[in-house]
């Protein structure tokens, strides 16, 4: 049940150097905040976003504190590395998603074969999603802000490790 989700995730963002994504979330039985990073492998600029989205999403480790990120986020973070490691800016990743993530009105649905569809099914459910959200529900996330720490403190953190410390 919705009620009984320990953690609440409040930010979700992706660090480039090294590749991972980044949770803010609220524990619940602690009543802290914390971040938890989530250090991304085998992952290259020819990878599918959708499948590292899902996978990250139902990861054993990840599942309980990944259940308020929608893919439709887990996605944007993923092609925002890819386009990185493709040697894109940051504007021109944006600027794609956007493109492959808007639904074309004129586009004959008929004409795409099942993975396109499926993804212009998930858009559009995320769309409605979004839009039944309102700013007070407590299950509203705000869109991905992409934040990257300063080069000392990344020398601090363990960044291999699963880190779920106070912040």
């Amino acid at each position: 049940s919705r009620t009984g989700m320990t953690f609440i995730a409040q930010k979700c963002g992706v660090c480039f150097q090294p590749p991972s994504i980044i949770l803010i979330y609220r524990d619940h039985s602690q009543d802290k905040t914390r971040q938890r990073i989530m250090p991304v492998r085998n992952f290259s600029k020819f990878s599918d976003c959708s499948i590292a989205a899902e996978q990250l999403k139902n990861n054993p480790r990840h599942k309980a504190y990944l259940e308020g990120v929608s893919l439709h986020q887990l996605r944007k973070l993923y092609s925002l590395l890819r386009g990185h490691l493709g040697g894109e800016s940051l504007a021109e990743s944006l600027e794609k998603f956007r493109q492959e993530e808007t639904i074309d009105p004129e586009e004959d649905m008929n004409k795409l074969d099942d993975k396109e569809l499926a993804k212009r099914k998930s858009i559009m459910d995320e769309l409605f999603e979004k839009n039944r959200k309102k700013k007070d529900d407590p299950d509203f996330i705000y869109d991905i802000e992409v934040e990257f720490p300063q080069d000392e403190q990344l020398e601090s953190c363990g960044w291999d490790m699963e880190s779920d410390e106070e912040i």
